[in-house]
This record gives C-alpha cells, sequence and structure tokens, in this order.
C-alpha cells in the first residue's frame, strides 16, 4: 500500500523546518546504512548530534501525531524518532534498496520493527532536478516527487531509490514506523474500511448500517492489531 498525503506540514512548520535545515551542518549519510543499503548510499544527513535536529523531530511528530490519514494507513505502535537527508553536488543518490527489518533507537535503548515507511518532502519539485523517488510493489514501479510538506507512506518491504539530483537539493526527512497490524494486507484492509467509512459517515451520518460497520472496523483492529 502505497499512500501520499499533502499538507502534513502547515506553511509556518514547513518555513520554521526549513530554516533550521538551511542552518544545519551535514554528515555522511552512511550513518544509517546497512552492509547492503551502504554500497548503493550516496547522501548527507543531519547526525545525532546535530544542533537542530532534536528541534525538527519535535516538529515532525507533532504534525504527524494529529494527522489522521497518517494514523489510519501506518497504525504506528512505535515511530522511530525521524531523520533528515540532504541530496546534493556528489552526494546526490541512493540506488536500489530495502530498509532494515530491524531498527535501533539512536538511544540505544531498544529496538523498533520496520514495517512502515514514510518521507516527507521538504524541498519543492521546482527547486531540484532528477531525485526521483521511485518505489516498487506488486503493481509496478512508482515515481514520486511531491510537493513540501507531502509525505508518501509505504510498505518498508519495498524495493526503492532516489535517482540523482543534478541540479538543486531535495532535502527531506525520513522515518520508519512499527505497526500495530504487522500484516500489510490487514493494514489495507483497514485503511480502505476505514476511508468507506468516512464517505458514508458524510453522506448518511451515523445510521445504524453505519454504526454496525464502524463496529466491524474496531473489532478486526482489535483482533489484529498488537499493543
Amino acid at each position: 500500500m502505497l499512500i501520499t498525503i499533502d499538507n502534513v506540514l502547515t506553511p509556518e512548520e514547513l518555513s520554521t523546518a526549513r530554516e533550521l535545515l538551511a542552518r544545519s551542518n551535514w554528515s555522511s549519510g552512511q550513518l544509517t546504512a546497512g552492509l547492503q543499503a551502504a554500497r548503493a548510499k550516496n547522501n548527507e544527513q543531519l547526525a545525532e548530534n546535530a544542533e537542530h535536529l532534536p528541534a525538527l523531530r519535535r516538529l515532525v511528530l507533532q504534525a504527524l501525531n494529529r494527522n489522521a490519514t497518517f494514523f489510519t494507513a501506518a497504525l504506528p505502535l512505535k515511530i522511530l524518532p525521524p531523520f533528515f537527508n540532504r541530496y546534493s553536488g556528489d552526494s546526490n543518490y541512493y540506488g536500489f534498496h530495502t530498509d532494515n527489518a530491524m531498527r535501533q533507537m539512536p538511544d540505544g535503548s531498544g529496538y523498533v520493527r520496520a514495517d512502515v515507511s514514510a518521507t516527507l518532502f521538504f524541498s519543492e519539485p521546482d527547486d531540484y532536478e532528477g531525485g526521483l523517488l521511485t518505489i516498487e510493489d506488486t503493481f509496478g514501479k512508482h515515481g514520486l516527487k511531491l510537493k513540501a510538506g507531502s509525505m508518501v507512506v509505504y510498505p518498508s518491504t519495498s524495493i526503492h531509490e532516489v535517482a540523482p539530483v543534478t541540479r538543486g537539493e531535495r532535502v527531506s526527512c525520513f522515518m520508519f514506523m512499527q505497526s500495530m497490524v504487522r500484516d500489510p494486507g490487514q493494514r489495507r484492509m483497514l485503511y480502505d474500511m476505514d476511508m468507506a467509512l468516512l464517505d458514508l459517515r458524510e453522506a448518511h451520518g451515523d445510521s445504524d448500517p453505519v454504526v454496525r460497520l464502524t463496529g466491524c472496523y474496531h473489532n478486526l483492529l482489535r483482533r489484529w492489531a498488537d499493543s
């Protein structure tokens, strides 16, 4: 399941984030690469001791916490603290790879199973050339270049790449989540049901059939979810 969500950040949040990112010092993206990914990864990233990283993480997590579409798409149980990367100059691509299944918390306190990945864009599409995020799923390859403040959510099992940036710079946030519902097919079914219920509720209000279908949604979530 690949879901795009517009306007995850408000204009004010986007402006604040871009200002902080512009004043940040960047390190090698090899910091968080696994053995396979390291051979394909050539970008820059904010290190754990970067001055503005805590403020940027708080900003992103606050935005995610209020976004209902993100919640129903990911059903997050744990969210690894977000990371931030930049593609420009000679550090400008990340070849096809699969995200590691287990991600260690930055403070060493434990691990998060990567069920769901997401990319939140800070650069406008016209700010750079190239840099297309391509994600493979059962229906083929999907190329994405979203407007600033928008996000794509997709299974961490997907093979994906960021094509070389040939002009400008592409700045984004990437993150990994352990979902309450581990099975991607079950997550997709719950997402489709929740979106359909929103439409039914708008058209018919809380009629008896809508209430009963809503009960089915929550009973399925109860059956499939870990907490």
